[in-house]
């Protein structure tokens, strides 16, 4: 389930970011910007020559006003881009807080008496009872019972989930609702550390950690500034030997051009908006780090079950034995099945009425003895009016017919055996000494998985499926699905050597678990998606936490991860180019009076000098407050060869960026003229 976002432009985050934007103008909280620090130390400087400039009624008042003005706008409008990311996380964490309820919690001492007490109150290690209608009082594990619990609140799903003892399955929330049954539950977290306590802090996009990416590209970024800084003030010296002595306005115009002040001031944005794509997925991600790491990743392990096929085997096709009728068989493989609970015994029931017109019989109007399905025996049946009807595994059933006096035909055993190497699971049913046919028992591709897998190889991600399955049947879903390669007969250590060998070729790997021995490989995964429903061990594990329990999700996670990688390639290289066009505007504004050849330069028929410095900075704020809806939105990702994304990034956002800013400039140098602005 995909949790709504806020509209891009909704009034109360727009107002908060209108607020915040001002708030950030605190140097130590820019201190992290460098490239809108340096901006903010020009604007302040100019402000403070303006006013002493207007003091000793110096001209020129109204041209250094509005460069200052506007240096003033650029920083803001940075900062007016990263509170807006920071606004729909903050949407979202209200929506969250609301959620909270205030619980009584029924507390189990130890001596075995109940003390009601409040959930707040309770520790990591307590043990409290749960019963139908209550609210869970904190995150912990089911340890005795099986309950219906509503976690709408948490996932946005309406459908109730099975939460148990002793499985995968063991995992509870607090703030969801018990509908049915009584459960033990042990708390695993302390006020505070409660999962949606976390969560809010995820979403609150200001809590977030830069990646080691962005901390690059801020390194980058910082180093263009610098050199850039030191070029404009060496200029002045050659601008005073020319006879063309520059105003600080006009240079510290020139250097905020020049610096990368387009993708330093929507940097934050980019990452912040990341995370809350993720969020949006009902997702929550430990680290930006994470986020990121899942838009390089080169490799992605898969579950087979409940990731690529539906989780259940299903009955596909009755194949009777050498003599006896279809109708027979399906007749005596839905008497086998009518007791047997199982998913696979079920499917059994559905096909033969599907299939073959049998309606389920009701077992209070058969005068007969069910056997349930054993471990043990491995087969179930029933006996009545003289019959004993049994369906198994192959070895068991031909063992209890050879019991009863009977014959296994050869045909049998050759139908088991194609059965089974075609990746399939066969059953035998069998009625007294008489075999009367096999079952063919199937794992369910999901629907769609081949082409998910056709994409993500487009993107250059190599799949690979996991499974305790015997090696046919593996390669039988592999082949089925799409995948590149798989692993069967699985083991905890077999899942942990594949990622380690991945790794140590220098891929970036990415896994799906939801068990306690799921827990080493997801710790080890580069990108670790683990289960909300799962063990806490696996969500300690893992980087991910999935709220809706879906393991396909992290295919989608890898196409948000790369979504912002290429964001933020995309709005860099626009961010360098567009600097190109300030060269044409204001470096023949600086210099074609002391050098008339320099005013070849002005292509764009800037009227002005001033005009022509003063588009510049308008267009240079502007820019930015333009891209804030692609920074948030994200660049929608093409699932292209990482050469083919070059040129396509060149083409679009290399010449757009060279591009827009001559067109822009232009206008607003008419615009402003017009208005006698300059």
């Amino acid at each position: 389930m995909e949790r709504k976002s806020k509209s891009l432009w909704d009034t109360k985050i727009v107002t908060r970011a209108a607020v915040d934007s001002l708030v950030k103008l605190d140097p130590r909280t820019l201190m992290k910007n460098p490239v809108m620090f340096v901006v903010e130390i020009g604007a302040a400087l100019l402000t403070f020559t303006v006013i002493r400039n207007q003091m000793h009624h110096q001209a020129g008042f109204a041209f250094e006003l509005q460069i200052t003005l506007w240096l003033w706008f650029t920083v803001v409008f940075a900062n007016f881009a990263e509170a807006m990311a920071e606004g729909r996380g903050k949407a979202q964490a209200d929506t969250l807080r609301k959620s909270r309820t205030e619980t009584v919690a029924r507390k189990v001492k130890a001596d075995g008496t109940i003390e009601e007490i409040s959930g707040s109150k309770l520790r990591s290690g307590d043990v409290v009872i749960v019963t139908a209608g209550e609210f869970i009082p904190g995150d912990g594990e089911v340890i005795d019972g099986v309950a219906s619990v509503d976690e709408s609140a948490i996932t946005g799903e309406s459908a109730p989930v099975i939460r148990e003892s002793g499985g995968d399955r063991s995992a509870v929330t607090g703030g969801t609702r018990v509908l049915s049954d009584e459960i033990k539950v042990r708390i695993t977290s302390n006020p505070g550390e409660t999962f949606l306590d976390r969560m809010i802090k995820m979403v609150e996009g200001a809590s977030r950690q830069k990646t080691p990416n962005e901390i690059a590209l801020n390194i980058l970024l910082s180093g263009l500034t610098i050199i850039f800084l030191l070029a404009v003030a060496a200029l002045q010296p050659m601008a005073i030997y020319s006879g063309a002595p520059q105003s600080p306005f006009v240079l510290w115009s020139l250097l905020v051009c020049l610096i990368p002040t387009t993708i330093g001031g929507l940097l934050s944005a980019i990452g912040i908006a990341g995370m809350d794509r993720v969020i949006q997925r009902n997702v929550m991600a430990m680290s930006g780090r994470a986020v990121e790491a899942a838009g390089d990743v080169d490799t992605l392990l898969l579950d087979k079950t409940g990731t690529i096929t539906l989780g259940n085997r299903q009955a596909t096709e009755l194949i009777p034995a050498p003599g006896v009728l279809d109708a027979e068989l399906a007749d005596a493989a839905q008497l086998a099945s009518l007791a047997d609970e199982t998913p696979e015994g079920r499917s059994i029931v559905v096909l033969a009425k599907e299939k073959y017109g049998l309606r389920g019989r009701p077992l209070s109007s058969l005068d007969a003895t069910f056997i349930p399905f054993s471990a043990t025996t491995r087969m179930s049946g029933v006996d009545f009016d003289g019959r004993a009807i049994r369906k198994g595994a192959p070895d068991a059933i031909k063992k209890y017919v050879i019991e009863q006096g009977g014959t296994v035909p050869i045909q049998v055993d050759e139908v088991v055996q194609i059965v089974a190497s075609s990746g399939a699971t066969p059953l035998l049913v069998a009625a007294n000494n008489r075999l009367l046919g096999t079952v063919r028992l199937k794992d369910i591709v999901k629907g769609g998985m081949k082409e998910r897998f056709d994409h993500l190889r487009a993107m250059g991600i190599r799949t690979v499926m996991i499974t305790g399955d015997n090696r046919l049947t593996a390669a039988a879903i592999a082949q089925e699905a799409g995948v590149d390669d798989f692993l069967a007969e699985a083991k905890p250590e077999d899942k942990l050597a594949l990622i380690r060998k991945e790794q140590s070729k220098g891929k970036l790997v990415a896994m799906t678990g939801d068990g306690t021995n799921d827990a080493p490989a997801l710790a080890q995964a580069d990108v670790g998606l683990a289960m909300n429903a799962g063990t806490q061990a696996a969500k300690e594990a893992g980087n991910m936490v999935d709220l809706d329990s879906n393991p396909t999700k992290l295919i989608e996670i890898v196409e948000v991860g790369k979504q912002l990688l290429i964001t933020r390639g995309a709005l860099t290289t626009f961010s360098v180019a567009n600097d190109v066009a300030k060269y044409f505007a204001i470096i023949p504004a600086m210099f074609a009076g002391a050098f008339p050849v320099l005013q070849a330069l002005n292509i764009m028929g800037l009227k002005t000098p001033e005009s022509a410095i003063l588009s510049a900075v308008i267009f240079n704020a502007l820019i930015i407050i333009a891209l804030v809806p692609l920074a948030l939105r994200g660049v929608q990702y093409r699932p292209l060869g990482a050469s083919a994304l070059l040129r396509w990034n060149l083409l679009v956002y290399g010449v757009g960026g060279i591009v827009a800013p001559f067109i822009g400039i232009k206008l607003i140098d008419v615009i402003i003229t017009r208005l006698h602005w300059a």
